[in-house]
């Protein structure tokens, strides 16, 4: 294989009838289409949906070519469930509410069939409206199977979950089994396992414009896969450190991923050695060094840094925001244990 480097892939847009347009200014792309566009997948391996190398030697390879050719040059000591790359990242434009829903755990997910994995994920809003936007986590006190299926039959499903007024910044953390929407007017930064297994529970009674018909629901699967035991799930309280002019605020550190928001005017290390790190630049702008390069980072850029790239540095413009995501060791050897 050619030498790896910090590695960007194309977006990969999807039409969402709650979408808007704002995804591909925000990722300095032109718009494929004047459809809605809900979701932008930057860092993909899921089957239908690979991402592909955006620049440089490497250019047109999918991301599960890669992993095939040598999976620890990307990932490390991490596993690839599967032949997978275990996390899926992508951006959410919400212009009208997402439906009600759920996903399941990995043990459920492995019923359905090889190469099927759960789907835990933390969200990072990036742009809320403080009249219109609401976040959906959790069932309110006291719900169980029985009122929650007499609310969806009554249409009175919003009302069976913790809602809040989210504002730029917040991050939640909403593991498999969690119910859960996203209100309107919303930008959001999400990672996640990858997966796509969606159960859509209640769409708010709309009607799709394309078929004249509502969108399929998934009652029976969707009540089987929703932790009851799982109450309002609120925004995370960061692990707050300021070391030489970074301000790091640890958001998750799950099994399945780990999640930081770094800001800095100075020059910072990001990534790790021998382990393999993404880097997603929400705010401002700079350049990442490595073994002598640099290569321009500015705001909707979504950065791969291989295992075997590990370290390399951030030198800002300007006042830079970055989410850095990891992968734990060995998570991905209990994604695959467990399908």
């Amino acid at each position: 294989m050619k030498p790896l480097y910090p590695l960007r892939f194309e977006p990969i847009f999807k039409h969402n009838l709650w979408g808007g347009q704002r995804l591909p200014a925000y990722l300095n792309r032109t718009p494929p289409h004047d459809d809605a566009i809900g979701e932008a997948w930057v860092v993909s391996d899921v089957d239908g949906s690979l991402s592909r190398v955006a620049d440089g030697s490497l250019e047109g390879t999918t991301l599960r070519e890669l992993l095939k050719a040598d999976p620890a040059r990307i990932l490390g000591n991490a596993n690839a469930p599967q032949g997978k790359f275990p996390l899926l990242l992508k951006f959410i434009d919400a212009r009208q509410e997402l439906s009600v829903q759920v996903h399941p755990n990995d043990e459920q997910a492995a019923k359905l069939g090889p190469g099927m994995f759960g789907k835990t994920e933390a969200w990072v809003v990036l742009d809320a409206c403080e009249n219109t936007s609401r976040l959906y986590a959790g069932f309110v006190p006291g719900m169980n199977a029985d009122r929650f299926r007499g609310a969806l039959r009554d249409k009175t499903t919003p009302g069976t979950l913790h809602s809040f007024t989210p504002k730029e910044g917040d991050c939640l953390f909403l593991e498999a089994g969690t119910v859960h929407a996203i209100g309107a007017d919303l930008l959001i930064f999400e990672v996640q396992q990858t997966s796509d297994i969606t159960y859509r529970l209640y769409d708010w009674d709309r009607v799709d414009s394309q078929t004249g018909k509502p969108r399929q629901l998934h009652i029976e699967e969707g009540l089987g896969a929703s932790d009851f035991g799982r109450g309002p799930c609120h925004p995370v309280r960061p692990k707050v450190s300021d070391t030489e002019g970074v301000h790091r605020e640890g958001l998750v550190n799950c099994q399945y991923f780990s999640l930081a928001r770094l800001t800095s005017r100075v020059p910072f290390r990001i990534g790790a050695k021998s382990e393999c790190r993404m880097v997603v630049c929400v705010a401002g702008a700079g350049e990442i060094e490595w073994r002598g390069h640099r290569s321009p980072i500015t705001t909707g850029d979504t950065v791969l840094l291989p295992a075997e790239v590990g370290e390399a540095r951030c030198v800002p413009s300007r006042e830079i925001t970055l989410m850095e995501c990891g992968i734990p060791r060995g998570a991905a050897a209990q994604a695959a244990g467990a399908a």
